[in-house]
């Protein structure tokens, strides 16, 4: 898939620049043309005559020597992808504020290809204000940045700041720029997070849901192609995605009229949400106070999100729900598929250590109305959702 690609690999002055020798290496492998740059302090950390032998490219270090000058505006645009990694603090803090100091620098500011930053450093470091800060500045920008690791770092220290590795690298840049788009074309809509019901202005009826598998969801589907609409809920999760429409909703049943609205042009609906499946009667106008020794709230069924859909589906979409159970997990899924009509439900069991609410991971099972019974083992969500989008276009655009 990456061969004939051409990638522009910089690195900066890190501990985790030796990775960067194994990185070139993989690409090589693959069939990439990869050019490096490095900046002058990255040389205390790697040599270039290791870097030029395995990309079989000069190492690029100065912007200009005393017989030449290199052109950073055409390196921006030979290559289809520049990564920087690792990504130093320092050299974060200077491309959040347009500085130019090094070769690397100028090619970043004169890039006209995609952008890919795969930060590396101490853990303090990564959690200072002001580095949190230029990441959303230079994610601002454009360029995509690879999330960093937890574990053993360079100061002995436990937590936050490992770069990736070389083959979640090139895995995150092949998700990204390279895989095949099958749902071009395609309108999908998804939901995520929780709901809240009120009780009275400071009071609701929710859940536990963080809506990051149904965002997870949301990218994916955008990565392959689809134009997407995310209706999510009262979410704790700072989202932002290029090209993806975000509506926002707090209660059942502004969840429900933003679907119905949509679902009639989706060619492709997944809900995901956790959806309160009732509501107060009626909503004090007044915070409630605590009088009497009980208290009784009247309840009353919220309208079915995906039932409803199920009523409206037509021939040529693609409806897919979500069952997180406790007890009899697949005889409850199978009665939810066939009950509410739709093509796939995905199953998780709150009884399976890593899934269900609040986790970074999670484990499914997938029944389709054609009886097929997928299992999946315990993963991150982001590769749960790439599980779970292989499996609809496999079945439904291949």
């Amino acid at each position: 898939m990456l061969a004939g690609k051409k990638i522009l690999l910089g690195i900066t002055g890190s501990i985790a620049a030796y990775k960067a020798i194994y990185l070139v290496r993989l690409l090589v492998k693959e069939g990439v043309e990869v050019k490096v740059i490095i900046t002058p302090s990255a040389k205390d950390f790697v040599t270039t005559l290791t870097l030029s032998t395995l990309s079989k490219n000069p190492v690029l270090v100065d912007l200009f020597d005393e017989e030449s000058w290199t052109n950073h505006v055409m390196l921006g645009r030979w290559a289809d992808v520049m990564i920087i990694a690792p990504l130093s603090c320092n050299t974060l803090a200077k491309m959040a504020n347009g500085q130019c100091d090094n070769l690397l620098l100028a090619t970043y500011l004169s890039a006209t290809c995609p952008v890919v930053l795969a930060p590396a450093m101490d853990e303090d470091m990564w959690h200072h204000p002001s580095t949190k800060e230029n990441l959303k500045k230079v994610e601002s920008f454009g360029n995509k940045i690879i999330p960093v690791e937890k574990g053993e770092l360079a100061s002995g220290l436990f937590g936050d700041g490992r770069m990736f590795e070389p083959e979640q690298i090139i895995q995150f840049i092949t998700d990204n720029f390279f895989l095949s788009r099958p749902l071009g074309g395609k309108k999908a809509l998804v939901t995520a997070g929780p709901t809240y019901e009120a009780i009275d202005p400071v009071r609701f009826i929710g859940n536990h849901s963080s809506g990051k598998m149904g965002i997870a969801i949301a990218k994916e589907l955008e990565k392959r192609g689809a134009d997407v609409t995310l209706v999510l809920g009262p979410s704790s999760i700072d989202f932002s995605a290029n090209g993806i429409k975000l509506v926002k909703v707090e209660s059942a049943e502004e969840m429900y009229n933003a679907c119905v609205n949509i679902f009639e042009e989706t060619d492709l609906a997944v809900m995901s949400a956790a959806v309160a499946d009732y509501r107060p009667v009626s909503k004090a106008s007044e915070k409630i106070k605590k009088k009497e020794d009980s208290f009784t709230i009247q309840l009353t069924k919220t309208k079915d999100i995906l039932f409803d859909l199920g009523q409206r589906k037509k021939k040529n979409q693609v409806l897919v729900g979500f069952a997180l159970e406790t007890q009899n997990e697949k005889g409850y899924a199978l009665e939810k598929l066939s009950k509410k009509k739709a093509d796939w439900i995905v199953m998780n069991s709150l009884n399976d250590p890593g899934a269900g609410f609040g986790h970074d991971t999670n484990k499914i099972t997938m029944f389709s109305k054609t009886g097929e019974e997928l299992m999946f083992t315990t993963k991150t969500k982001t590769e749960v959702a790439k599980d779970i989008v292989d499996i609809l276009i496999r079945n439904h655009y291949a």
